[in-house]
C-alpha cells in the first residue's frame, strides 16, 4: 500500500470524533440559546427571527469555525500520518578512489574498506668474470604480487598478498590484524617473523636490489600469533610473536615438530617528532628469537645460505652426498641488535645477527655459533632519504625531464660460519666458510611509485671449492620497480 493513502479504519475513528463533536456542539446550543434570540415551543420562531433548525435548536456562529477547524484535522490526519512512516535518508554512497596508492573502495564512514594494489619488480642478473663463475645470466621477474589489503567493521584489517615472482606461485603474506588500539594489535596468520630490520623494510623500499648476507641468519615469514603495536606517535614499537619456527634465511609452511618459536623485538625512535630535529631519523632496537628445532629428512629444518647474486654458497650435508643428513636437533636462539638514522639526503643503516643452533649428523651432535653483519649509507640527490625508501622532491616530468630523485648506496657486510661445522655437518670443498662483500648502487626515483636501479657486488669467499677458495662473485644486477 502506498505511504501516502489514507488507513481506512483510522478514517473512521475521525468521523466518529467529528459526529462526537458537533453532538457536544448542539447540545451546548440548546442549553445556551445565543444572545438577541428567544427559543420559542418547537417549530415556532419568534416575530423576525430566522426559521428554526428542524431539531429546534439553533446553530451558533460559531459552530462553522469549530466544523471547518475538526474537518481540517480529519483531512491533515493521513498526511502527518504519512509524513511520521516515511523512511530514514538513504545512507551516503561508497567513496571510490584511484590514485599512486592503488584502487580503493570503502563506506562513508572508513568501516570497511578494500584496496588493490601490486608490486612488479623485472630484474637483469649478470655475472662477469666469466671463470669459474657459478652463476646464470638471466632476466627474471623477481617479484609480481597482487595485493589485497583491507578493513572490516572498523578495528579488523587484513592482507592478502600471493607471489609469482622467480617463476613459482606462493603465498608471502595472509593475516589478520584486530585493532582496539594503537598500542595493542593482535595478529594471526602469515606474516614476517619480527626479527631482521633490513627485512622488515619493505623489498620496494631497499636501495640495493638484493638484501645482504645478513639474511642468510634471519627467519623469514612463519605462521603464527604476533602481538604488536606502537606508541607516542611512534616513539617505540613492540612485537612479541610465537610462530610455527623457520630455519635461518627461509620461510616455512607448516610446522614440521610439535615446538614452537618464541620472537620478540623492541625498536625506538627518541627523537621522532622532538628537538634536536637531525636526531629525529635515529632508530635503535634488538631482537630475538628462542625455540627448539627438531627435524627429519626431508624436512630437515635447515636451509642452504645463498650470496648477493643468490647463489647457494653454503648448504648441511644431505642423504645424496655422503648417506648422512644433517637436521636441526635442539635449541635455537638468534639475537640482532640493530639501527638507522637518517638526516635530511643521508641515510645509514646497520645491523648484527647471530644465530647459535644444534645440529645432529648421525650420532654426532654440536652447537654451531653463525655470525653476519652490515652496514650500508646511501645519499639521495633532489629528495629525501628514509626508511621507507628515497622521496623526491618533486616527481619526474616526461615533458620538461625535470624531477625525480637519484640515490646512491654502498655497503660492506659478511657471513662467518662456524669452524666446527667442517667436514663433518658441511663439506668444505662446496660450503664456504665465509664471505665478505662490497656493493654500490644507484637508483632513480621518478616518483614514489617507479624506480629503475643498477648495483654491482663483489664478494669474497674462503672456502667453498676443491682447490680451496671459491672464486670471487662479481654480480651486475639491474631493476625497474613499479608499485602502487
Amino acid at each position: 500500500m502506498d505511504q501516502t493513502s489514507p488507513d481506512p479504519a483510522s478514517e473512521g475513528d475521525n468521523r466518529s470524533s467529528l459526529r462526537f463533536l458537533t453532538a457536544r456542539l448542539s447540545r451546548h446550543q440548546r442549553a445556551r440559546p445565543p444572545p438577541g434570540r428567544v427559543l420559542l415551543a418547537r417549530g415556532t420562531a419568534a416575530p423576525g427571527a430566522r426559521p428554526q433548525s428542524p431539531r429546534g435548536f439553533r446553530v451558533s456562529p460559531s459552530a462553522p469555525a469549530a466544523l471547518l477547524a475538526a474537518t481540517g484535522l480529519l483531512l491533515a490526519a493521513p498526511h502527518a500520518r504519512a509524513q511520521a512512516s516515511e523512511p530514514p535518508q538513504a545512507a551516503e554512497p561508497p567513496v571510490i578512489q584511484a590514485s599512486e596508492e592503488g584502487f580503493s573502495l570503502s563506506s562513508a564512514d572508513k568501516a570497511f574498506v578494500l584496496k588493490l594494489r601490486g608490486q612488479l619488480q623485472g630484474d637483469g642478473r649478470f655475472f662477469l668474470e666469466d671463470t669459474d663463475r657459478t652463476g646464470t645470466n638471466t632476466f627474471i621477474v623477481r617479484r609480481m604480487r597482487p595485493i589485497l589489503d583491507g578493513t572490516l567493521f572498523g578495528f579488523i584489517d587484513f592482507r592478502f598478498m600471493p607471489d609469482f615472482g622467480n617463476g613459482q606461485s606462493i603465498i608471502q603474506d595472509a593475516y589478520l590484524d584486530f585493532r582496539p588500539g594503537e598500542w595493542v594489535r593482535l595478529r594471526t596468520g602469515r606474516f614476517k617473523t619480527p626479527f631482521g630490520l633490513e627485512l622488515l623494510q619493505s623489498d620496494m623500499d631497499n636501495p640495493f636490489i638484493e638484501r645482504s648476507l645478513t639474511v642468510d641468519l634471519v627467519p623469514n615469514r612463519d605462521e603464527g600469533l604476533e602481538l604488536h603495536g606502537e606508541g607516542e606517535g611512534g616513539r617505540w614499537q613492540y612485537s612479541v610473536a610465537v610462530v610455527n619456527g623457520d630455519p635461518d634465511g627461509a620461510s616455512t609452511d607448516a610446522n614440521t615438530d610439535d615446538s614452537f618459536d618464541l620472537a620478540a623485538r623492541v625498536f625506538a625512535l627518541p627523537f621522532k617528532g622532538r628537538e634536536p630535529s637531525f636526531l629525529q631519523g635515529l632508530g635503535l632496537g634488538i631482537a630475538m628469537t628462542r625455540g627448539l628445532q627438531f627435524g627429519s629428512a626431508p624436512n630437515t629444518g635447515l636451509a642452504p645460505f645463498r650470496s648477493t647474486g643468490q647463489q647457494v654458497i653454503f648448504s648441511y650435508l644431505s642423504n645424496a652426498d655422503t648417506g648422512v643428513t644433517v637436521t636441526a636437533h635442539g635449541q635455537h636462539l638468534r639475537l640482532s641488535p640493530q639501527g638507522h638514522f637518517y638526516w635530511g639526503s643521508f641515510g645509514i643503516l646497520a645491523e648484527y645477527v647471530r644465530s647459535s643452533q644444534e645440529v645432529q649428523a648421525a650420532d654426532a651432535r654440536v652447537r654451531l655459533h653463525h655470525h653476519a653483519w652490515q652496514t650500508a649509507v646511501s645519499w639521495v640527490f633532489g629528495g629525501k632519504a628514509s626508511f621507507e625508501g628515497a622521496r623526491p622532491a618533486k616527481a619526474f616530468d616526461p615533458k620538461t625531464l625535470r624531477g625525480g630523485a637519484l640515490e646512491v648506496a654502498a655497503r660492506y657486510h659478511a657471513l662467518d660460519l662456524d669452524d666446527a661445522a667442517f667436514p663433518r655437518f658441511a663439506n668444505p670443498a662446496r660450503s664456504v666458510s665465509s664471505a665478505k662483500g662490497f656493493g654500490v648502487a644507484t637508483t632513480f626515483a621518478f616518483n614514489r611509485r617507479v624506480r629503475f636501479a643498477l648495483n654491482f657486488h663483489r664478494t669474497n669467499f674462503e672456502g667453498g671449492a676443491p682447490e680451496g677458495d671459491r672464486a670471487p662473485e662479481n654480480a651486475l644486477l639491474s631493476r625497474f620497480q613499479l608499485t602502487f
